[in-house]
């Protein structure tokens, strides 16, 4: 399958950023997602090929529809839709706040969600297509601290693993994708720079995820467990 159009949320910075430069390196359209526009136009001044930029907000299945509409109008089918954005509050479970709880389920679980509803009738029209869920280890076991966050992430587990068999015998491939901490602004105002110095490169993670998203003979990789070695 030749990756043509590449979709990406939560485009403006850390792992979806690294992405979104090095599909574009690869020749790719690559379509800038996230809320915020400024942090988008900034990494789409880094690419080297076509791309656009969409602002959205993931937890509304409407807007979603509306942006994924305008990328088929605007740059063609769909190849690749990568669901990045997310978000994370760490804190004991009693002390979440209400908003706090709905914008981890929200953004990590409904976003991811919506985004792939809308990708899959053109995909399954086209019988070919690739849905990469970057899930974090908090889909594969508990945390402290993080007890919804490990909530929404387990639930984009199920959402992954199930829609894998439901697409078993189509051309269109699912890849979830569990990694440790990455050094990004993902842990602003949460840890200091001093204890995120030693976390993942979003470069290296975005390596072996265009590495397994890569077409191989008899071979399909369904999910990639990314550690850091501490």
């Amino acid at each position: 399958m030749d990756i043509k159009v590449v979709v990406i949320t939560g485009a403006g910075s850390g792992l979806g950023a690294s992405l979104a430069k090095k599909y574009s390196v690869m020749g790719c359209h690559v379509c800038l997602l996230g809320r915020t526009v400024s942090k988008l136009e900034r990494i789409a001044e880094q690419l080297t090929n076509s791309y656009s930029i969409y602002e959205v907000d993931v937890t509304s299945r409407n807007a979603v529809a509306n942006v994924m509409e305008s990328i088929k109008e605007e740059a063609g089918p769909i190849d690749l839709l990568i669901n990045n954005a997310g978000l994370g509050v760490f804190d004991l479970a009693e002390n979440l706040v209400e908003e706090a709880v709905h914008d981890m389920i929200d953004i990590n679980l409904k976003g991811t969600i919506f985004c792939t509803q809308e990708v899959l009738p053109s995909m399954k029209k086209h019988n070919q297509g690739i849905v990469v869920n970057v899930i974090s280890t908090a889909g594969v076991e508990g945390k402290v601290n993080e007890t919804v966050y490990c909530a929404s992430k387990f639930g984009v587990r199920g959402f992954t693993e199930s829609l894998a068999l439901e697409l078993k015998e189509t051309g269109i491939r699912v890849l979830g994708a569990y990694m440790g901490g990455m050094k990004s602004p993902f842990w602003d105002g949460i840890l200091s720079a001093e204890r995120i110095k030693d976390f993942m490169d979003p470069d290296d993670v975005a390596d072996i995820i265009i590495e397994n998203t890569k077409p191989r003979k008899n071979i399909t990789v369904t999910e990639v467990i990314i550690k850091n070695k501490m």
